[in-house]
């Protein structure tokens, strides 16, 4: 992602003398325009026809959202789907060809200098000061924002202690991939924001650091703070959000949380199939697809079928299975986010 630096700039531009109200005033989105006359203190972001354009292509076409204040609120596509040019604008990073959103209170549009105090932000790449401790990271941060010394000291320390990254006396060059990726995430809440933007906050991390992350993050939202959170990490998404949109061409393709997603999907029973060559493979393929008991095949990496199918154990047994002579692994299981996610793309996720 090319704005992490970007978004590190933002972090720490000195913020002093503003008023940061702890209950956000959202407009309504009934209208084209937000209705000045009709206010909520239910959602901290609204998003309305949101548009994005970068010469002839349009990267964010038209749309809207609402996001609880203190839900984690998941952004999910593939690659080129738009997202992170969303989180972009929604950062203030860049300005919106079209549209406009409402955050903690404040326009994207007309007051994106106000917006600012109200977020932190953890980038996908690794933005530290590699000739600091993570300690000194952590307190440049909270100067750049104006914040009280003793302040800055008391926080710097709890933040650190829970990412297990505390009393490290070497500078953070000598950190691992993982060990900064999580002095990042301090970095983004010294400042104590009411949103967090949270863009693949696990990535690289081993499956020990993972959890401890997910913890945190369960126990930033015990605390009100809006978490928006965009990841490849499909069980990441299932676990952590309350709300999920799935974006694809710009478009938001899918809403709602994970179990609405899946009781809306159809998808029915999943099959696994691997198949030791692209031969068998497409042997299959052409033999499942006049089931009409499955209802979706999608091909995957490394020889692989994933299949929908309805009618349970005797579909599985009289037709899909008399209808596959050769294959090398077979896996049942339930349908997951990310199945619903290949039905709605037809693509995956890092594609």
């Amino acid at each position: 992602m090319v704005y992490g630096r970007n978004l590190f700039k933002l972090i720490i531009i000195k913020i002093m003398n503003v008023s940061t109200k702890k209950e956000a005033i959202i407009l309504s989105s009934d209208h084209n325009q937000f209705n000045e006359n009709k206010l909520s203190t239910e959602y901290i972001i609204i998003v309305q026809n949101l548009e994005k354009s970068f010469n002839s292509v349009k990267a964010v076409d038209g749309i809207s959202l609402k996001v609880r204040k203190g839900e984690l609120f998941s952004l999910l596509g593939p690659n080129g789907a738009g997202k992170s040019t969303t989180i972009r604008m929604l950062t203030t990073v860049l300005k919106p060809s079209n549209g406009d959103a409402r955050i903690a209170e404040y326009s994207l549009i007309k007051e994106k200098d106000k917006i600012k105090p109200f977020i932190g932000v953890c980038p996908q790449e690794n933005v530290v000061f590699e000739a600091l401790t993570a300690e000194d990271n952590v307190e440049f941060v909270g100067r750049m924002h104006g914040m009280n010394t003793d302040d800055i000291k008391e926080r710097t320390k709890i933040l650190l202690e829970k990412m297990n990254i505390a009393g490290r006396k070497k500078s953070a060059k000598s950190f691992s991939g993982g060990m900064k990726r999580r002095l990042n995430i301090v970095m983004s809440l010294i400042n104590q924001p009411q949103i967090l933007f949270l863009d693949e906050p696990s990535a690289g991390l081993d499956p020990q650091a993972r959890r401890l992350v997910w913890d945190f993050i369960k126990d930033l939202k015990k605390t009100g703070m809006t978490i928006i959170l965009t990841t490849h990490d499909m069980i990441e998404a299932d676990v952590l959000s309350d709300h999920i949109a799935i974006m694809d061409h710009g478009k938001i393709i899918a809403f709602g949380t994970v179990n609405e997603l899946k009781s809306n999907s159809n998808n029915g029973n999943i099959l696994e199939f691997s198949f030791s060559s692209r031969k068998e493979l497409i042997q299959a393929k052409n033999r499942l697809e006049q089931i009409t008991d499955v209802k979706n095949i999608t091909e995957m990496e490394n020889n692989k079928l994933i299949i929908s199918f309805t009618g349970g154990v005797k579909t599985l047994k009289n037709e899909i299975l008399g209808k596959i002579e050769s294959f090398k692994t077979l896996h049942f299981r339930e349908d997951s986010l990310e199945d619903i996610f290949l039905k709605l793309t037809g693509r995956g996720l890092r594609d």
